[in-house]
């Protein structure tokens, strides 16, 4: 599965007013409960809380990867925010984060949900994509430029360079 093929229009929230990373992480579980059957907002959300308790997902460069696995999800979804102004993330290089696109996969989907992070951080390696992003004027501009992304090559088709700097999943991921 590709990871673009995880977000809908209707999953991208673009330049909402939010004061927080708790705020971010609420606005991204109600929208993905409504493309979780089954899964409630509080479900989600403590879901991807308990993840972040474990460490910040955000990757640096602005960009953050909010994700978890949840008992009766029936399949993997992502939901994308845009913000007009970054929130403190605790992200590795101290920069606010303004781009945060959350997964949310089966309990059982570990392999397919490691695969779609590491896709995730391909595609969000590369600068002229995250310039893209950071300039779109409405949701549906951002989706055209995410679903653009080549997810097989980690960014834009035939465009940018990757960021030689740019973080990668640690090597050696595995589910517990």
């Amino acid at each position: 599965m590709n990871v673009v093929d995880l977000l809908t229009l209707e999953r991208v929230i673009h330049r909402p007013a939010v004061r927080d990373k708790t705020s971010v992480l609420e606005m991204l579980s109600e929208c993905l409960a409504h493309a979780t059957p089954g899964a409630t907002r509080a479900q989600i959300f403590d879901c991807l809380a308990s993840r972040e308790r474990l460490g910040s997902t955000g990757l640096g460069w602005g960009v953050a990867i909010p994700h978890g696995r949840l008992a009766g999800a029936v399949s993997a979804a992502g939901a994308l925010i845009k913000l007009d102004r970054g929130v403190d993330y605790g992200a590795p290089d101290g920069k606010p984060v303004d781009i945060v696109f959350a997964l949310l996969a089966p309990a059982e989907s570990c392999k397919e949900h490691l695969e779609l992070l590491a896709q995730l951080a391909g595609i969000f390696a590369h600068r002229q994509l995250l310039a893209e992003l950071r300039s779109t004027v409405d949701a549906r501009d951002a989706h055209a430029h995410l679903a653009g992304a080549d997810p097989l090559d980690g960014g834009p088709p035939a465009a940018a360079v990757r960021d030689p700097a740019r973080p990668r999943l640690p090597a050696g991921l595995r589910c517990d």
